[in-house]
């Protein structure tokens, strides 16, 4: 008897010999494939069978996979790998800020990729099994609500992405403790390996709404040759 698919993939690319070689790869390793060459087809496609991961062009005609990804994001959670072509460190972190778990620049290893499926599904399934914390972080006139996901500065609520909001709460809950970039890949997005610089962006980004002045940052401090330290100024405190 055939055991269980380890799971159900969408892959998404108008690349037939890619799409076709990843399909190829996946299959090997347990994974039920489904296959779409365009973002309406992907959309429908989740739609019929709503998969445990997509694996997502950026580059699709018509509706590009950012949308896509919006559009999958707004049904319903999935994690979603993004590949991409494009070299620029901007391209790649859109596509994590509007709801991918990673991405994968071509030309990419088949191995690594399903490496990073298997990663990725497995941080995703660890997540929904963790007891959610129940705790409200303040410190430093912010207030972060994990289990609402909501994150206030001075009272005002803060508009953050996905990988601000966990980068953020990740800080509060180690408050003075310097982290490495490559620390804080791997434990607040789950990361083995990526581009450091992903780290630096979101770090900037998150200033840029949380600090009073971001070109001199007073909470969130750089430890040169380390990496990142949160100084609240005050004793960090759990409601």
């Amino acid at each position: 008897m055939q055991p269980p698919p380890a799971g159900r993939v969408l892959v998404v690319d108008d690349d037939p010999t890619v799409a076709e070689v990843v399909t190829g790869y996946l299959q090997r390793a347990g994974y039920a494939v489904d296959r779409a060459e365009t973002g309406p087809d992907a959309l429908e496609r989740a739609a019929a069978r709503w998969p445990d991961l997509v694996v997502l062009d950026l580059m699709l005609p018509g509706m590009d996979g950012l949308e896509v990804c919006r559009q999958l994001r707004g049904r319903g959670p999935v994690p979603v790998i993004m590949l991409t072509a494009l070299g620029d460190e901007g391209d790649r972190v859109l596509g994590l800020e509007v709801g991918a778990d990673d991405y994968v620049t071509k030309p990419f290893s088949p191995r690594e990729l399903v490496l990073r499926v298997e990663s990725v599904l497995r941080r995703s399934r660890h997540a929904e099994e963790a007891p959610r914390p129940a705790s409200v972080l303040r410190a430093g006139g912010l207030a972060v609500d994990p289990l609402a996901r909501r994150a206030t500065r001075d009272g005002t609520e803060l508009s953050l992405t996905v990988r601000e909001f966990d980068l953020l709460a990740h800080l509060l809950r180690h408050p003075a403790r310097a982290f490495s970039r490559e620390e804080l890949m791997r434990e607040v997005w789950g990361w083995a390996f990526g581009d450091l610089s992903t780290v630096t962006v979101h770090v900037r980004r998150l200033r840029a709404k949380i600090e009073e002045d971001p070109a001199q940052p007073r909470l969130i401090q750089t430890v040169w040759g380390v990496g990142y330290r949160f100084d609240p100024g005050a004793d960090t405190q759990e409601d």
